[in-house]
């Protein structure tokens, strides 16, 4: 018992530290400052340029973390490949599972950076019109898996998250 005392004391004096003289403090008071007043701009979350608009992040986000939205101009990428959608991550919604980042098609056929990820996509620089060019050699089951997603956006909603 008198250990147990003596450990909440000890973290009632350490907290009161931390409160009082801002020991411990990892962030500055300027960047504090900026986050109280809202002045911190979040990273994207989506790299616009090198997504095809596929949707298969968004039907496979078990969250509904993810919806498409329409562009105001089509851009075709190759022939008879035209996007016209891109994804926007509700971060509020999103549990951080990695399944958009992992089933984009960029990251999972190419190895090339993910277009999408719930915390920092980064510059991503990929030419998605050379990729595209190129050919991919995937067996059948996972062509069947992954059109299945890119064809189905009730798929996963059957096993989401009940609000």
């Amino acid at each position: 018992m008198k250990d147990l005392i003596r450990i909440m004391l000890e973290g009632a004096y350490s907290n009161l530290k931390r409160i009082i003289f801002a020991s411990d403090r990892v962030t500055d008071m300027e960047l504090r400052n900026k986050i109280l007043n809202g002045q911190i701009v979040p990273t994207e979350k989506v790299a616009e340029k090198p997504c095809i608009g596929c949707s298969g992040c968004a039907n496979v986000c078990p969250t509904e973390a993810i919806t498409m939205k329409k562009l105001d101009e089509p851009v075709e990428l190759m022939e008879g490949l035209i996007k016209d959608q891109i994804p926007v991550l509700d971060s509020l919604k999103c549990v951080t599972c990695y399944y958009c980042h992992d089933f984009c098609p960029l990251y999972a056929l190419f190895g090339e950076a993910g277009t999408i990820h719930p915390n920092d996509v980064g510059q991503v620089e990929s030419d998605i019109s050379k990729l595209l060019e190129k050919p991919v050699k995937i067996s059948e089951d996972k062509i069947a898996f992954i059109s299945q997603y890119l064809a189905d956006t009730s798929i996963l909603k059957k096993k989401s998250f009940k609000r």
